[in-house]
């Protein structure tokens, strides 16, 4: 990526809504340019979608956790079983596969404490696959909107 992809990712991470005109006009080249741009930064995989940043206390979820999740026995299916069944939970907003001492990191929500403490006692404590969990409330939740390319590494 070269400065001028990485200032067309910054303008559609900022708003992915702007159009095509609007982006090429900010960074100084041709409509049809920055489209062939952008064009191959989805095929690249760059871009890989556009999203909507949605509001969880507006959707009746207030309360957010991070759920440190260790499995056993740790085979391919066990593993592969557990994070497809959490990922299609409609309170799981993302599954992690971690190295160390978790397994897995699983951030959840819901519409308070008491409904939280069900979640983890109808999901979490029922599967025998679950050799123990831990639970952190998240009070705050800031995500960085805009992210840099690194430079490449030197050898």
């Amino acid at each position: 990526m070269d400065e001028l992809d990485s200032a067309i990712v910054r303008l559609l991470q900022e708003d992915a809504r702007q159009s095509n005109r609007d982006i090429a006009r900010k960074v100084g080249i041709a409509a049809s340019t920055c489209l062939e741009r952008i064009r191959l930064l989805r095929q690249r995989g760059v871009i890989r979608g556009y999203h909507a940043d949605i509001d969880l206390t507006a959707l009746n979820r207030g309360v957010q956790a991070l759920v440190a999740t260790q499995l056993r026995p740790l085979t391919r299916d066990v593993v592969d079983a557990f994070e497809r069944s959490m990922a299609q939970l409609p309170e799981v907003i993302a599954v992690f596969s971690m190295a160390g001492s978790d397994d897995f990191l699983v951030h959840v929500t819901a519409q308070d404490i008491d409904q939280l403490h069900a979640f983890l006692l109808e999901r979490f404590t029922s599967r025998r696959e679950i050799f123990a969990f831990r639970t952190s409330i998240i009070y705050q939740h800031r995500s960085k909107q805009v992210l840099e390319p690194l430079p490449a590494p030197r050898h």
